[in-house]
This record gives C-alpha cells, sequence and structure tokens, in this order.
C-alpha cells in the first residue's frame, strides 16, 4: 500500500487531504449524488405526476396511494442488493461493485423517461414502471455501502466522520439537483406540457450524469483496506455465513439506528411537497424552491456532523440529532399548516439540523461496526433493512394518517417514534470511534 492509505487505515497524522483523497471524495459524493439523483427524480414524480399518469384508474386518493406504493416498494429489494453487492464487494472489491452499481441505476431511470403511460399501453405501464423501481431499490441496496466504506477506508483516523459525510451529502444534493431540474422544466415548459411530455427529461438527463459520475469512478483507487486483505488473503471464503454468525446484533443495530432518520428524510423528499402543494395549495415553484433551500441547510449540517463526531463521538451525534427532531416535530407540522412559504422554508430549514447530525456520522460508525471482511456486506445490508422500516413507506403512512385522523401532526408523532426507536439503538452501541479497520487492526474474525 502507498503511505497515504496506510495512514488512512492505521490513523496517522495526516491532516490535509491529499490528491488522492480529494479524488476519492468527489467521487463518493458524485457518484451517490447521481444515484440519489435518479432516486428523487422519482420521489418527486411519485409525489406529483405518476398518480394520473399511471395509476388513474383507481381514483384520485387510490392512484396517489399506488403512486406512493410504488416509490416504496423498490426499499422491499434493497436488502438483495445489499446481499450481493455486499458480497461481492467483499470479494472483489468496493470500486467494481460502485460503478455495477451506478450503472444499473442509471438506465433503470433512463428507461423510467421512454415508458408509455396508462393511456398508451394500459396496465402494462404501472407493471414495467414497478419493474424499473425495483431494478432501481436493488442498485441503491448496494450502492451506499460502498460509497461509504471507499471513503472511510481512505481516511485517517481523526477525520473519518468528515470524510465519511461526503457520500452523505450526495443525498442533499441530489435532491437539490432533482429539485431544480423540475423547478427549470415547469417553469419553462408550463404545466400542460410538463405532464404530457417535459417529466421524461429529467429521467432521460440520468444518461449525462451516469458518464460523469462512471469517469470518476473508474479513476479512483480501490479500497487500501481491501488491497490489505487481498494481500494477506484472509479474506472468508463466505463473509455472508461470517456476517449472520458472529454480527447479528450489529446488522439490527445500524438498520434501527438509520430508520427514524430515513422516515424523517423522506418527509422531505417526498411528502412535504405532494402535501404542500395538493393539501394545502400551496404554489409548487415555491415549494419546490423552500426544499432545495433546506436541503442546503441539510448537506451543510450533515458535513457539520461527520466533522462533529470526530470530536465529540459518533453515539453523541447521534443523540443530538435525533433529540433535535424528536422536539421539532408537532411545531414543524404546525407551522407549515400556515400554508406561508417563508414559514414553511423556515420549518423545513430547521428540521434539517437534526437530519444532518443523525446521517452525517453514519458511514464512520457502520464501518467501524464491522470488520474488514464482513464490511461490505454488514453496513450495505444493516442500511437496506432500515430503509425499509423508515423511509420506504413514509410518504404512504403518512398520507394514511392524514386521511384517517386529519390532523398533520400525527405524521409528526409517528416520526417522533421511530426517532426514539433509533435514538435507543444508537444508545445501544459501544462508542466506536478510534476502532482500527484494517486486517492488522483485530477485526478480522
Amino acid at each position: 500500500m502507498s503511505s497515504t492509505a496506510t495512514e488512512g487505515v492505521q490513523g496517522g497524522p495526516r491532516l490535509k487531504m491529499s490528491g488522492e483523497d480529494r479524488k476519492v471524495v468527489a467521487a463518493t459524493m458524485v457518484g451517490t449524488t447521481i444515484e440519489w439523483y435518479d432516486f428523487f427524480i422519482y420521489a418527486q414524480a411519485a409525489g406529483l405526476i405518476f398518480a394520473q399518469l399511471y395509476f388513474s384508474p383507481l381514483g384520485s386518493t387510490g392512484a396517489q396511494l399506488a403512486s406512493w406504493a410504488s416509490l416504496g416498494i423498490s426499499f422491499l429489494f434493497r436488502p438483495l442488493g445489499a446481499v450481493v453487492a455486499g458480497h461481492l464487494g467483499d470479494r472483489v472489491g468496493r470500486k467494481a461493485m460502485l460503478v455495477l452499481t451506478l450503472l444499473m441505476m442509471g438506465g433503470a431511470t433512463a428507461l423510467i423517461g421512454l415508458l408509455p403511460t396508462y393511456a398508451a399501453i394500459g396496465i402494462g405501464a404501472p407493471i414495467l414502471l414497478i419493474l424499473l423501481r425495483i431494478i432501481q431499490g436493488f442498485s441503491a441496496g448496494g450502492e451506499w455501502g460502498g460509497a461509504a466504506l471507499m471513503s472511510v477506508e481512505h481516511a485517517p483516523l481523526s477525520r473519518r466522520g468528515l470524510f465519511g459525510a461526503y457520500p452523505q451529502i450526495g443525498v442533499p444534493v441530489g435532491l437539490i439537483l432533482a429539485s431544480l431540474v423540475i423547478f427549470v422544466l415547469r417553469a419553462a415548459l408550463g404545466t400542460e406540457a410538463f405532464l404530457a411530455w417535459g417529466w421524461r427529461v429529467p429521467f432521460l438527463l440520468s444518461l449525462v450524469l451516469i458518464v460523469i459520475g462512471y469517469v470518476i469512478r473508474r479513476a479512483v483507487a480501490e479500497s487500501p483496506v481491501f488491497v490489505e486483505m487481498a494481500q494477506r488473503k484472509k479474506e472468508s471464503s463466505a463473509p455472508l455465513g461470517v456476517l449472520f454468525r458472529s454480527h447479528k446484533r450489529n446488522v439490527i443495530l445500524t438498520a434501527v439506528i438509520f430508520i427514524g432518520n430515513n422516515a424523517a428524510g423522506y418527509m422531505v423528499i417526498a411528502f412535504f411537497s405532494s402535501y404542500a402543494t395538493k393539501t394545502l395549495k400551496m404554489d409548487t415553484a415555491q415549494v419546490l424552491l423552500a426544499i432545495v433551500v433546506a436541503s442546503v441547510g441539510w448537506l451543510t449540517f450533515t458535513l457539520y456532523g461527520g466533522a462533529l463526531s470526530d470530536r465529540i463521538g459518533r453515539v453523541r451525534t447521534f443523540q443530538i440529532g435525533y433529540a433535535w427532531i424528536f422536539v421539532w416535530m408537532v411545531p414543524m407540522f404546525l407551522l407549515i399548516d400556515t400554508a406561508n412559504i417563508w414559514i414553511f422554508g423556515a420549518a423545513v430549514f430547521v428540521l434539517t439540523v437534526g437530519l444532518g447530525l443523525s446521517y452525517g456520522p453514519m458511514s464512520a460508525m457502520y464501518a467501524e461496526m464491522f470488520p474488514a471482511n464482513v464490511r461490505y456486506s454488514g453496513v450495505s445490508i444493516g442500511y437496506a433493512l432500515g430503509a425499509i422500516l423508515g423511509g420506504a413507506f413514509a410518504p404512504l403512512i403518512g398520507d394514511a394518517l392524514m386521511g384517517a385522523f386529519h390532523w398533520s401532526p400525527s405524521v409528526g408523532i409517528y416520526i417522533m417514534v421511530l426517532c426514539a426507536i433509533s435514538f435507543i439503538g444508537a444508545t445501544m452501541v459501544k462508542e466506536t470511534r478510534g476502532t482500527p479497520l484494517g486486517v492488522a487492526g483485530g477485526k478480522l474474525k
């Protein structure tokens, strides 16, 4: 290994990013941004468009519920993607799986942009839409774990939290990009043209982004931890067997820790824009811009959360983030119900403080919870399971709660319960900061 790689694994005194460091964080951030741009384009379309284009025979309410369900169904296939990508990532390397998952997500997204509507081909349209969503979910299941490990395993010990936050900010950056593209297209084309054909453009633009991401990711060196494993030839012959035999508790904890953040995040990603425009009758363009501004806060506080965890610890940072979300949930919904765009934007922005603090440290803590030979599998599967329990059906559950209680804070209480569970999960983890990541660090079992 190079000296840079060795310092990243051993925790040497490197304080400034080297050229290779910058390439790594750029590749993990840009690649994850593209992946999540694809995912968020669908989430926005599920809230604003797909109900009437693909599920209209179900009636207004049924169509929207089906549209939210099509968003959530892909999460059910994330664990399968996590198992496959994690197993291969622990055997053949992190880099190869990062490239493969990027191409799969981009291809499925572009095909959605070419898909005929229900009016054109009937029942085949929603069936094909759901199949493409499944492919998106499968690829997303393996994407995050690879990006997180590439960044954390290249990082010096004292800056793992910050390095690990870079793939995390791909989430708000992807949301910003998706929201801006939709905003510009709606403004330029008008509502009628956008619904007729303009909505396809964001999906097709994914092809350009995938080429950019592919070039960047191909230029990045393999994780130094994986290189060390290959050199010592101590990889497990069956990483998944080792994972589930010896590390079940940590897989469960990683899932539990993620559910509150993921559910709250999907409120920002999909539910708020739909609720504000359809229920509160707020202007769509203004709502999209408010979400963009809030996403800038999400980006900022995610980076801060990663850096903060390097100083006060991963567990404490998670606890602060989840406490913040818990306290803010009901007041936030009461403010949103004023239907004032400035108050709406401020309310969602304040939420992103807690979102960032409970998301920034995740890459570093999850990587530190597993030995090198099952790390990709462990973090990917735990993350995917947490996504199912958290964000997969959060917008659908939000709509159902609104229909049942006609009181928006009921949705906030639902998120509060999940955040309390995740707070407990984080508290059950013994502080991981400073844990050796390399094969020589005593973590290979």
